[in-house]
């Protein structure tokens, strides 16, 4: 028998091999063959083995990768609603790898990555903020949903407070660890640095041997406590064969502490060149020591500089309110966010945050949306205008319907795909992933090599010289600067771009968006507001009168969502034009609507309609229409039985913000194509007016995809900015996909780049904000690359010969230390940037 399942979780070759080799110990497995590009398992098996026993084979090994039925969904950790006891913890429950070794993958609790030995990472997200809860100081137990008395002692209930982060957690753990280790190693240090001393006045007080002991001792908490992690994740990478920076540590470290050990317990196996002149073997440990100390502060610099990488979440968390005033039989009643359900009325008072996505159904006012678009005007909102969760109302109350309640309202859309996004893999990441993957065995071999040449050719004592560089080269290697380059950048800018209404959907958007050259926008909807309206209705002939006409656009659009039918139908109802039934209506895409009314074969739509409908357009006809098209203006035409009988002019106001936004892409070397299903003339307008030398017009959706094909031919980055609907094929073919969407429209799942604010100057952001953060994964791919570079062979004592340079193990710690942490510092620029 031969099954095919899909395996969730790899991410390297490294990944395939071991999810092979555990399939293939299973009893009755006689050939596992895994494929990491189509994530699939094809298991041979002499008769069936149920799928359990696969998923109890990887959960053993560690739970690390899941395997399940092809086409079934899979349950992804962060998925899954973590119960907190009493209510209490307000964490997400939701955890990661930051410099993501195993991709998107998330963990249910807090500790080590398994791959790379850091600390994982807790995700930020509205259920840490949601919700306000309520306990008796007396009996904390006693956990309510909102305000009152004990049901036990009768007094008051008071605000729970909320539980720090996991980060904040970790931070305090380590900083506790880390005063530990220095109160300990400091007197260690002391002692050893005194041996410098012609008198040493510690011998007065007692020989070095004794000194050598106590140095034994004080270092006993520091590495049996403060520092112990580092050892157990060096095991766990050794035997995992997941080599990283912590192997490095643990190695050098534990090789400097356990000479020791051995040199002060059996001093005579050792050479004179080990010995001082007192015949005490050389101890190093103040170096271990010294070296897990500053580690140790390395990774406290980091816990807390990690806080600052996601902090464009916790402002958008911030926005989120607890509260609401609910509409309860004409009376106000405060509820909880999580108490809101869909068509509940609610009251939004001057001041206040708009608590879920909904639509005014009473009053007027303005509304600050800086939060989720990055434009600081208030906008003036009336009934029937849309209003997102989290935007701040002004100065007037107002009436609303809830239309978009909890994980569906745009603030925790863009909160999930912030997360989601950063967490994702840039294709520049692969460099450093191919050169961290030899990084660890090639440090390795070079630290035995300096041994060797230093044990041949170095000065008296050569052993010790020998001993001391080989650790310092393990020491100062640091593969998590390289490995962090790219993750640090993405996280910080992917932050800034939700902050300034540019929401991207994957690391691999930004980078792709740095090299765009060409650029193919939409007309309606994106160079223009997308609001068009009706400026007049015509007949061509005596037969029907204009209301009539009126009447049988309205009658045939009141099926049609498109936006132009919306504008006549809303037109028509201004009128009083009477809807007549129609039967059998069809929206041909990319040319208009047909249907059957009264028993006439009626079609709507542009000039390829009416070749649809089998209706000829006369040039008295088209020259009526081209007097409009000229301004810019849509036409359609209206035919009955084959015979084209009216018209619709419908206008649509171009952006404020386009001219200028097209003329900054333009400055930047972008070429900017216009493509549009209207006609010449009405695309010459807008054209004409923006300054566009390059457009098309009687666009269908295939024509586009078309174009788009033809242009990455010719070797063209092809970015395409649309609604996201009838421009889909185009957008999903480009290399990136800009979605333009308003308010709590915004199309999230249908393109690469999503634009909240929906106008071209968002795309002027995207492209500054790709630019700078690829600027800045170079800056660091740079530094880590140039520091391991230069740090190594210095360590091994290259400069010692030339200009008698060596580097102390405890320096080459210090600078390994602040290497990780310089390369978040210079990724926490890009919260500075303007875009």
């Amino acid at each position: 028998m031969k099954h095919t399942y899909h395996i969730h979780g790899m991410t390297c070759n490294g990944c395939r091999s071991h999810v092979e080799e555990t399939l293939s110990k299973i009893e009755g497995v006689s050939k596992a063959t895994v494929d990491l590009d189509k994530t699939e398992a094809t298991i041979e098996m002499e008769s069936n083995i149920p799928i359990e026993k696969f998923q109890e084979a990887l959960k053993k090994d560690g739970d690390r990768y899941s395997i399940h039925k092809q086409g079934e969904q899979h349950q992804h950790s962060k998925d899954k609603k973590k119960e907190q006891p009493n209510g209490k913890g307000k964490g997400t429950g939701t955890f990661y790898c930051p410099m993501h070794c195993e991709g998107d993958k998330t963990y249910d609790e807090p500790g080590d990555c398994p791959v790379c030995g850091m600390d994982l990472v807790e995700e930020q997200n509205l259920s840490a903020t949601s919700m306000e809860q309520w306990t008796c100081p007396m009996h904390p137990e006693i956990v309510k949903d909102e305000a009152g008395s004990c049901p036990i002692c009768g007094m008051d209930l008071v605000p729970m407070e909320v539980d720090s982060s996991a980060e904040e957690k970790t931070y305090k753990k380590l900083l506790k660890k880390f005063w530990i280790a220095s109160v300990f190693t400091l007197p260690i240090f002391l002692i050893a640095m005194s041996e410098m001393l012609n008198n040493n006045p510690l011998y007065d007080i007692m020989e070095q041997k004794n000194w050598n002991w106590i140095q034994f001792v004080l270092s006993i908490p520091v590495v049996f406590y403060a520092t112990w992690m580092f050892f157990e994740r060096a095991y766990r990478s050794i035997k995992t064969w997941n080599l990283n920076m912590f192997t490095l540590i643990g190695i050098g470290a534990g090789v400097a502490w356990l000479f020791s050990v051995f040199g002060m317990l059996f001093p005579d196996v050792f050479p004179e060149q080990f010995k001082t002149e007192l015949g005490a073997v050389h101890v190093y440990f103040e170096a271990a020591t010294v070296i897990l100390t500053l580690v140790l502060l390395g990774q406290l610099l980091e816990a807390r500089a990690h806080s600052k990488t996601n902090s464009a979440v916790k402002e958008l968390l911030k926005l989120a309110p607890n509260k609401a005033i609910k509409i309860v039989d004409d009376e106000e009643v405060e509820v909880s966010i999580d108490e809101i359900e869909l068509n509940d009325i609610l009251k939004v008072k001057p001041g206040d945050k708009i608590p879920v996505d909904g639509v005014i159904i009473e009053g007027e006012t303005t509304i600050d949306e800086s939060m989720i678009t990055g434009e600081p005007i208030p906008v003036n909102k009336a009934e029937n205008d849309k209003v997102s969760s989290g935007t701040i109302n002004g100065n007037q109350s107002f009436l609303m319907k809830a239309e978009k309640v909890g994980s569906d309202t745009l603030l925790s859309q863009i909160i999930h795909m912030v997360n989601d996004a950063s967490r994702s893999r840039a294709p520049i990441q692969n460099l450093a992933d191919k050169v961290s993957g030899y990084f660890v065995p090639v440090v390795v071999l070079i630290s035995i090599i300096t041994f060797i040449v230093w044990s041949i050719w170095g000065p008296e004592p050569v052993y010790v010289y020998a001993f001391v560089n080989a650790i310092a080269v393990l020491i100062i290697a640091c593969p998590c600067a390289l490995g962090l380059a790219t993750p640090m950048s993405v996280m910080v800018g992917v932050g800034k771009g939700a902050q300034n209404g540019v929401l991207i959907k994957n690391a691999e958007a930004l980078e792709k968006m740095d090299k765009v050259n060409t650029l193919i926008v939409d007309k309606t909807g994106t160079i223009t507001e997308g609001k068009p309206t009706v400026e007049t209705v015509g007949a061509f002939n005596d037969a029907l009168s204009e209301k009539e006409v009126l009447q049988y656009i309205v009658s045939l659009n009141t099926n049609s969502e498109h936006p132009l039918a919306e504008a006549t139908v809303k037109y028509g109802k201004e009128h009083n034009a009477e809807i007549l039934k129609s039967e059998d209506f069809s929206a041909v895409t990319g040319k208009g609507v047909e249907a059957k009314i009264d028993g006439k074969n009626v079609a709507l739509g542009n000039p390829k309609m009416m070749e649809y409908a089998k209706a000829d357009i006369t040039s008295k006809m088209k020259d009526e229409a081209k007097s409009y098209q000229k301004q810019g203006k849509t036409v359609s035409y209206l035919s009955i039985d084959e015979t084209v009988v009216g018209y619709v002019v419908i206008g649509d106001k171009i952006k404020e913000t386009s001219a200028k936004a097209i003329k900054s892409l333009q400055d930047k070397g972008i070429d900017v194509i216009m493509l549009t299903g209207d006609n010449h003339d009405t695309a010459q307008a807008v054209a004409s007016e923006l300054n566009l030398a390059d457009f098309k017009a009687s666009m269908l959706p295939e024509d586009k995809l078309k174009e788009v094909e033809k242009l990455q031919k010719n070797g063209k980055v092809v970015a395409m900015a649309g609604d996201g609907i009838n421009d889909a094929p185009a957008l999903a073919k480009s290399d990136v996909g800009i979605a333009m969407g308003t308010g709590t429209d915004v199309a999230i799942e249908s393109a690469m780049i999503t634009l909240v604010k929906g106008d071209l100057h968002g795309i002027v952001k995207a492209k500054n904000l790709s630019n700078a953060v690829m600027k800045n994964i170079k800056q660091n791919l740079f530094f880590a690359l140039i520091y391991n570079t230069l740090g190594v062979p210095i360590a091994a004592g290259v400069l010692f010969p030339f200009f008698g340079i060596l580097l102390s193990p405890m320096i080459a710690a210090l600078a390994m230390s602040f290497s990780s942490v310089s390369v978040i510092g210079n990724a926490l620029r890009l919260r500075t940037i303007k875009v």
